[in-house]
């Protein structure tokens, strides 16, 4: 095997659609520059994401190349408004407000992002054949399956599951490498509802996480310790980076268990 770093996605407003670069540099905290920077939030404080409407799956958005404007379509339709992320935020705001009927807040961390798991808050990682065995359990296409798992490293030149050697039985982080950035692999990542979804309309597919569970549980592979699942409805690696800050990640980079 040969593993390497194929892909690259960043997310800049959480829960809204992805940007795939060519090389991610890591922040002192471990998480990578420019993801998940900005989130949505509700008048009472709370996360607006996919766990809680499908309508944001119906928003596409666009980034300029400095992630530092947006613009946003609905449906698919042509594209509707532009935003500066600074210098615009309120006409933002008030637009997110109109579209999901309730006051919307845009708020930015450029130290760490909004990660879903703050015990490990480095760059979420799986391989391309993984999402192509996903994508062919449930008749999906590879970028669909790819937009729903929502990774940010994607490695090639590995078998499916590949990633599954990358957490201990014990909970004890395995060390790996990507090009000279050193990161921590910490746990397999729970999955959520937004998987089950379509991403460009938010429709359910019908026995999704049913059928996912199953067939991880039949293909879990023989270097995946099993007590680290108390069910099969994970996919995909959460990592750590510590003291790695100011490096790059850059595809095409080597990829070895240290």
């Amino acid at each position: 095997m040969t593993p390497y770093l194929t892909r690259i996605d960043i997310f800049p407003v959480k829960s809204l659609d992805g940007v795939s670069v060519a090389e991610a540099t890591v922040l002192d905290s471990g998480a990578l520059a420019g993801d998940r920077t900005y989130a949505l939030f509700d008048s009472q404080g709370r996360f607006i994401n996919a766990k809680r409407t499908a309508a944001i799956q119906r928003l596409r958005t666009t980034f300029s190349a400095d992630s530092q404007s947006i613009t946003l379509a609905v449906d698919g339709q042509e594209p509707v408004a532009s935003f500066d992320l600074q210098q615009q935020r309120p006409a933002l705001e008030v637009w997110l407000s109109d579209y999901f009927q309730q006051p919307v807040t845009l708020q930015e961390n450029h130290d760490l992002g909004f990660p879903d798991d703050t015990n490990a808050a480095g760059p979420t990682l799986i391989s391309t054949a993984t999402l192509q065995a996903v994508a062919d359990w449930h008749g999906l296409a590879l970028a669909e399956t790819r937009r729903r798992f929502r990774t940010n490293l994607e490695i090639d030149g590995v078998p499916p599951f590949w990633e599954d050697q990358l957490f201990s039985a014990d909970g004890s982080p395995v060390q790996f490498a990507i090009g000279d950035v050193e990161l921590m692999g910490i746990n397999p990542c729970q999955r959520c509802i937004v998987p089950t979804r379509d991403t460009l309309t938010g429709a359910a597919t019908d026995r999704f996480q049913k059928t996912f569970a199953q067939q991880r549980a039949t293909t879990l592979p023989i270097w995946a310790p099993p007590q680290r699942f108390n069910h099969f409805y994970k996919l995909a690696v959460n990592t750590n980076i510590v003291g790695q800050g100011g490096k790059r990640l850059n595809v095409g980079d080597d990829v070895s268990v240290i």
